[in-house]
Formats: structure tokens, C-alpha cells, sequence
């Protein structure tokens, strides 16, 4: 084969890489979408006002002391069931009541509001209340509060909580507390209701 022959087979060899090389590139039509997500988390912000419920000296036997305080959705989310944790320290005056507890003579009447002060949705001591497991005290305050709400505290909302605190006159000698003081603190905590379709 000749000079010519072989350099004539080159650049036809070559001219048709480059045409099947420039032909694929353009065989097709090609097109592209691009999308995107967002995903931003609810809050849930429960609030009391005021912070202090009941600050009272001088008790004695027999009295009682109705206070109402709100609770505030401050946050996103609608609040569909509230736990209280109940704690509190008994200062003993006078060394005298290593046996008896001031917190089993305070009662505490839950009311749905300040009309039914004969009708609480639950009684208790408050020995008794830091004492109870949380589904007892959302079943037995809060089930029936939020029923008379539609159900939960919806986001942006407030409501009232009416209590009676008793110190219960037991027809007994109770002078083992005389000059004793309680303090007393709530903790309630929020739950969000179940997750939905969206």
C-alpha cells in the first residue's frame, strides 16, 4: 500500500471517530429539574403567670385559699396533655413533727373554674399529689380541663386554672405544726398530641 493510500485510510479513519464522537454527543435531547425541601420543627412553650401562685402566713386549721393562675401556650404547637411534678421541703419550727408531714393536711381541690367551688375535678393532699404517677394526675386534672378546651391548649392560647388549697382541721391536736412552713413547688410539663399526615 502506497503512501497516499495509507494516509488517505488515516484521515478517513479519523474523520469518522470524530463524526461518531460528535454524533453521539448530540443524538439525544436532554433536559433536568432541580427541587428542594424544607423541614422547620414546631415549638411547645407552656408558661405559667403568675410564677408564684400562693404565698399565705398565719394558717391555721380550717382555712382555705382559692387562687387562679393561667397557663400559656407561648409556643407553635398546640399542647394536647400537661404532667405535674409536685415537690416541696416542710421547715419544722420547732423540731416536733419528725412523725407528721404538713403536706398530708394541705388539700388541694383542682376546680374547672372559680363557679364550682363545691364541684373540684380532683381532690388530694399534697403528700398524695408528689406522691402520684403522671397519668393519674393528667388523667384526673388535666383530662377533664382540657375537655372543657376542645381537647388541648392550641398554640398562642391561655386558660385558667382554679385551685382551693385547704389546711384540713382534723378534729385533732395539731399543734405539732404550729410555726411550721411549707414550701411548695409545680413543675408542669407540656406534651405535643400525636403526629399527623401533612
Amino acid at each position: 500500500m502506497n503512501l497516499k493510500k495509507k494516509l488517505g485510510m488515516g484521515i478517513a479513519s479519523a474523520a469518522l471517530g470524530i463524526s461518531l464522537v460528535g454524533g453521539g454527543t448530540f443524538a439525544y435531547f436532554s433536559d433536568s429539574a432541580d427541587t428542594t425541601a424544607a423541614f422547620a420543627a414546631g415549638t411547645l412553650d407552656l408558661n405559667a403567670a403568675p410564677t408564684e401562685i400562693i404565698n399565705v402566713g398565719n394558717l391555721k386549721p380550717g382555712d382555705t385559699m382559692l387562687r387562679s393562675f393561667q397557663l400559656l401556650n407561648d409556643g407553635s404547637l398546640d399542647i394536647a396533655a400537661i404532667n405535674l411534678d409536685t415537690d416541696y421541703t416542710v421547715t419544722d419550727a420547732n423540731n416536733n413533727n419528725a412523725t407528721a408531714d404538713l403536706g398530708d393536711h394541705i388539700q388541694v381541690n383542682f376546680l374547672i373554674n372559680a363557679d364550682k367551688l363545691d364541684a373540684p375535678i380532683f381532690s388530694t393532699t399534697l403528700s398524695q399529689l408528689k406522691s402520684m404517677s403522671p397519668d393519674v394526675i393528667e388523667g384526673n386534672i388535666f383530662g377533664a380541663w382540657f375537655a372543657e378546651r376542645g381537647g388541648n391548649l392550641a398554640a398562642g392560647t391561655s386558660d385558667t386554672l382554679y385551685v382551693q388549697y385547704e389546711f384540713v382541721d382534723n378534729g385533732q391536736d395539731q399543734n405539732v405544726f404550729q410555726g411550721d412552713s411549707l414550701s411548695l413547688e409545680w413543675t408542669f410539663n407540656a406534651e405535643q398530641g400525636a403526629g399527623t399526615a401533612r
